[in-house]
Formats: structure tokens, C-alpha cells, sequence
């Protein structure tokens, strides 16, 4: 049915291992009817898991996409990370006559108050915002950028007495009439004001990207700097239909870096090659659109495992773990991890 990829092919790295029950929520189980879940943000918030995560409407028997105002957020909770108690209806959704949709949280923990930054359409341009909730119920809403920005993630604690977040700025004309996104981060005294950016990670720097970059989860502290994923899009205009669309010629993967714990500016590691490059029938086939891993939320447990929440072909959401010493040792060494497939060592702290 689908055309194969003309790229190259990509494998995630050794050390990641996919959940064996793999989509860990699916459209079949949310019960107001979406044809797709995905691109989910979770956090650890008052002794459980939550989960807020992107529907979009339509029907997927006749692989036929509603309108972009029919997108709302979910909400649901979980004791393990793993199993999902999916609310009974949406937790917001923002439509008004400036406003089409609302999409793709991701969420940070700051004192005690979840903080939750998402992309906003609008009939004036693509913005990012911050928002803030105690309940899931009302959402405060904080800032609004100008065009075109957006995929921005908060850092979970101040740095040099700011708040730090990691966006995507979308400038065409500046990039060569084209898609060339990057990397930056900004910060502010108080979650409304931002400034100071400064360029983070640049496309180019990226082997597995000919198109753009951005900011996946929300960062992890560890002893080594603040561990971080970000979204890494390959495109090739011979692919063809790839998905429910017309015609899908990207390819989305995850990549990882190591950022300094003093200036987040600064990329003290990143792994060579992908943490996760769509390899499993949920992210390769069957989906609206094929080839795409965007990861959303990291979790760092208190034995050392990660829990890496994805989305998977816009159309599923997913869990991959790994061991957080095996995740620095990946940034600080390269592809030599890879290529090595040692046993892991714990690393110095």
C-alpha cells in the first residue's frame, strides 16, 4: 500500500529498549472518539503519573482527517507509567475566533505546579505558549510568543536564578527561503517575559536532519548536565504516500544531547547517531503519518531508569526505557557506545 523509504535506513541506539506492549495508549481507548493520540506530554505530579496528550478527529477506516478545529487535549493518569486510566472527556480545548487549536503539551513540575507548554495555531501565525494548572480542569495562561515559534519545553528548576526553556523559532526567509529550524534557548525572571536566546543546536549539526530540529522532552537533571531529546526530520521529496496523506516525504527521529548544568546553552555531549528511529510496525505502517518517532516526556526514576514517552506515526503514543548512565555515557561518547555494544559500567557521579 505504502511506498518504501528511498532514505537510508536508521537504528536506534542499543541501549533503548521499546515497552513490549507497545502503543501504551491507542485511539480505540480514549472514549470520545479520536482518530489519533500522540505527541503526549507526562509528568510526575502528587504521587502519580499524568499524562496530557494531543487528539485530532476524523475517521480512520476511510483514512480521511477532520478539519485542524476538531484537535483537543486529553488527560489521563497512571500508577505505573505504563497502564493509562484515559479521563471521560477532553481537558482543554481552545477555539475562538483568532484561535483554531490547541496541541502538543509537554509538561514540567516547578514548586509544586504543573506548567504546560504547547503550539497554538491561529489564523495570524503559528505561537508557543506557556500555561499553568493545579487541576487539569482550568489552564492559566501565561505567555504567548510572536509567529512563528514553538516545541518549547521548560527546564523542571531555575538556572543562574531565570527559568530556561529550549523552543524552535521557524525564521524562512533568514534560513534560505526554507525549512532549516533550529534549537534556541531563552529565559525569563518570571515565565511571562522572555529574552535572551541564544542558538542551542543548529540543523546542520546534525547527521540523521536535512530539514529541521527541535526540542523533545523537557530536560532531566543529572550529575553530568541536563539530558534532554529533541525531534530530528529527515525529508526526500521521492517518498510518496507514506501515511493517510496525499503524500508524507519526512521522516521524524529522536535525538539526544547533554546540556552544561550552568549554561544550557552550551551541548557538552550528543549522540552521534538517533536514540530512537521509527523501526516498529506501530511507527513505520498503519498510521496518518508513517516514519515518525516524537518524543514528549522524560521521566527519571529513582533506580536510574528513564522513561521516554513518544508519539508514533501522529497516530499512537509510546514508551521506550533506558538507564540514565547509559544515556550520558551515549552524549559524552558518541556513536562509541554503539559501535562498542558494552555492557554498561557505572559512570562516576
Amino acid at each position: 500500500m505504502f511506498m518504501e523509504s528511498s532514505m537510508d535506513p536508521l537504528r536506534s541506539a542499543p541501549v533503548v529498549r521499546r515497552y513490549a506492549g507497545n502503543p501504551v495508549l491507542a485511539p480505540h481507548q480514549v472514549p470520545y472518539g479520536p482518530a489519533m493520540v500522540f505527541n503526549a506530554g507526562v509528568a510526575k505530579y502528587e504521587g502519580r503519573y499524568v499524562m496530557v496528550f494531543r487528539n485530532d478527529y476524523g475517521d480512520a477506516s476511510i483514512e480521511q482527517v477532520a478539519p485542524g478545529h476538531t484537535t483537543n487535549l486529553g488527560l489521563a493518569f497512571s500508577r505505573d507509567g505504563i497502564h493509562w486510566d484515559v479521563q471521560p472527556k477532553p481537558c482543554w480545548q481552545w477555539h475562538d475566533e483568532e484561535t483554531v487549536r490547541v496541541y502538543d503539551p509537554r509538561l514540567t513540575v516547578i514548586d509544586g505546579k504543573v506548567y504546560v507548554c504547547f503550539a497554538v495555531d491561529t489564523r495570524h501565525g503559528l505561537r508557543g505558549g506557556i500555561a499553568s494548572t493545579e487541576d487539569f480542569e482550568t489552564f492559566d495562561v501565561l505567555s504567548l510568543s510572536v509567529p512563528d515559534n514553538r516545541n518549547m519545553v521548560l527546564f523542571p528548576e531555575k538556572v543562574n536564578g531565570r527559568y530556561v526553556r529550549l523552543e524552535r523559532p521557524m525564521p524562512v526567509y533568514s534560513r534560505g527561503g526554507r525549512d532549516r529550524f533550529d534549537i534556541w534557548l531563552s529565559s525569563s525572571p518570571d515565565l511571562i517575559y522572555w529574552g535572551q536566546a541564544s542558538l542551542v543546536l543548529g540543523v546542520e549539526d546534525v547527521g540523521f536532519a536535512n530539514d529541521k530540529i527541535g526540542p523533545g522532552a523537557p530536560p532531566i537533571r543529572t550529575q553530568h548536565g541536563w539530558l534532554t531529546t529533541f525531534h530530528a526530520v529527515e525529508i526526500d521529496p521521492q517518498r510518496g504516500k507514506n501515511g493517510w496523506e496525499a503524500a508524507w516525504t519526512k521522516r521524524y527521529s529522536a535525538g539526544l544531547m547533554l546540556l552544561d548544568a550552568d549554561d544550557p546553552s552550551r551541548v557538552v555531549g550528543r549522540y552521534d547517531g538517533p536514540l530512537l528511529a521509527p523501526e516498529a510496525p506501530y511507527e513505520t505502517a498503519g498510521g496518518f503519518r508513517n516514519d515518525v518517532i516524537f518524543p514528549g516526556g522524560m521521566i527519571l526514576e529513582d533506580n536510574g531508569e528513564v522513561k521516554i514517552y513518544y508519539g508514533a506515526a501522529d497516530t499512537v503514543e509510546c514508551l521506550a526505557t533506558a538507564h540514565v548512565d547509559d544515556l550520558v555515557r551515549l552524549c559524552l561518547e558518541g556513536s562509541k557506545q554503539a559501535e562498542a555494544g558494552s555492557e554498561r559500567r557505572p559512570l562516576e557521579r
